[in-house]
């Protein structure tokens, strides 16, 4: 069967405060084409093109802005100016920047989009297909919440004109809460002809709530669901001849907007890859000088993992030290050190000895920090890490990042009163 796409954004969803609605009368109302199954479908299947495709998408925004902001890329282009001023930072980077504006609207948008399908998907009187949309849709409802304020301190939850901004802390509580939502369905939730199919459904849910339940600090619900997740089953988001993989697409490929910054891949001296490393094969082509990316990113057909089975690895590795269950952090971190190519499922191995420094829960919560930067290498998660494990910040000397928060755009700020003052740096 193919697939329905049918983006079902408005004009007025480009704000946050405007409130008018467009209309072209030759096509018909979002409320009909919500009404019927293959509308609501189609819808769905928009959901995963606004999130991927092209350089509008919050994939493109958060690969790009997370590694220039935290030093694992270099610029190749200077005409490429809004990824310059990312690369730069501090106050450099302006409130007109096209990477942080798209990087705003498009999560606000499927924000706002995902959840006009959850209002509507009692349309479906499948059970099979009412589940997989339920579940499909708050996945993305959940990546774009929990996205923003990676980036952003304070993030409206409404779209409405002059929408309040909410607390990071409920902003994410908001996001868990729709995938928690989920888990009555989740047995249910297997996909079907016509839906988008590259995303596992259950697996998904169950890393998003172990990798935001570790972003507000509950240490034993990150435990808990990355205890869940099935590490051999993959689930990606799906590139093909028409809808590229954006990265490599408008970057990697054409070597046009930006590489990875060198071996480093971005880390101070003490933190490094062991040049034995074999994930550093992974994400850089063996031999490039300057350094070119690999991994997820060197043909425009590449699938792009949701998440790794490294990264929940690590999760459970972290919550142990914070709980200050040490020798146990130090087992799940020697699973991702030891891991081999052929034993992960997307053939990411360190391939080193097991961890042999201090067993102490700095010591270990700084190498779980080193192994996150390398094993989920351009994965947009290196800001949100970086503050987490209390890295050098911005401003500061030895800064491992260039920014701490990025400023609000001016098409919030210029519609919506309610905009808090944009952050130092």
């Amino acid at each position: 069967m193919k697939k329905i796409f049918i983006p079902i954004v408005s004009l007025a969803l480009l704000f946050t405060s405007c409130n008018e609605e467009y209309l072209d009368p030759t096509k018909p109302s979002q409320n009909m084409v919500l009404s019927t199954r293959d509308g609501i479908i189609g819808a769905s299947n928009g959901l995963q093109q606004l999130w991927t495709i092209d350089r509008i998408s919050p994939v493109y925004n958060t690969v790009t802005g997370n590694g220039f902001t935290t030093l694992e890329l270099r610029l190749l282009n200077a005409g490429n100016v809004d990824e310059g001023e990312l690369s730069i930072g501090g106050e450099v980077l302006s409130t007109k920047n096209t990477v942080v504006n798209n990087l705003w609207s498009q999560c606000l948008i499927i924000n706002s989009e995902s959840q006009k399908i959850l209002d509507n998907v009692n349309v479906l009187t499948s059970e099979t297909e009412r589940a997989s949309v339920l579940v499909h849709a708050s996945i993305f409802k959940a990546l774009a919440l929990s996205t923003l304020v990676q980036y952003f301190q304070n993030v409206p939850l409404r779209t409405e004109k002059n929408a309040a901004f909410n607390t990071r802390t409920e902003v994410l509580n908001a996001a868990i809460a729709y995938l928690k939502a989920t888990e009555p369905s989740l047995d249910k939730a297997t996909g079907f002809a016509g839906l988008v199919n590259t995303i596992n459904y259950k697996n998904t849910v169950y890393a998003l709530l172990a990798r935001m339940y570790m972003m507000t600090g509950d240490n034993d619900n990150a435990l808990k669901y990355a205890g869940l997740v099935d590490l051999n089953v993959k689930s990606v988001f799906g590139f093909d001849v028409i809808s590229n993989n954006p990265i490599a697409f408008i970057s990697i490929t054409t070597n046009n907007v930006f590489q990875p910054v060198n071996l480093t891949l971005g880390l101070p001296a003490s933190l490094t890859p062991n040049a034995s490393d074999e994930r550093l094969n992974f994400y850089i082509k063996p031999g490039s000088n300057p350094t070119v990316a690999t991994g997820f990113f060197d043909t425009n057909t590449k699938a792009i993992p949701v998440y790794l089975p490294g990264e929940m690895m690590l999760l459970k590795a972290e919550a142990y030290a914070r709980k200050d269950n040490v020798p146990q952090a130090i087992i799940e971190l020697n699973k991702v050190l030891t891991k081999t190519t052929a034993t992960d499922a997307y053939g990411i191995g360190a391939n080193l000895p097991p961890y042999a420094g201090a067993v102490t829960k700095d010591a270990v919560l700084e190498q779980i920090y080193r192994n996150r930067c390398i094993e989920m290498y351009m994965s947009s998660l290196k800001l949100e890490d970086s503050r987490r494990f209390n890295r050098t910040g911005a401003g500061l000397t030895g800064a491992e990042r260039n920014r701490n928060w990025y400023p609000y755009p001016d098409s919030e700020r210029n519609n919506n009163t309610n905009t808090p003052a944009d952050p130092a740096i």
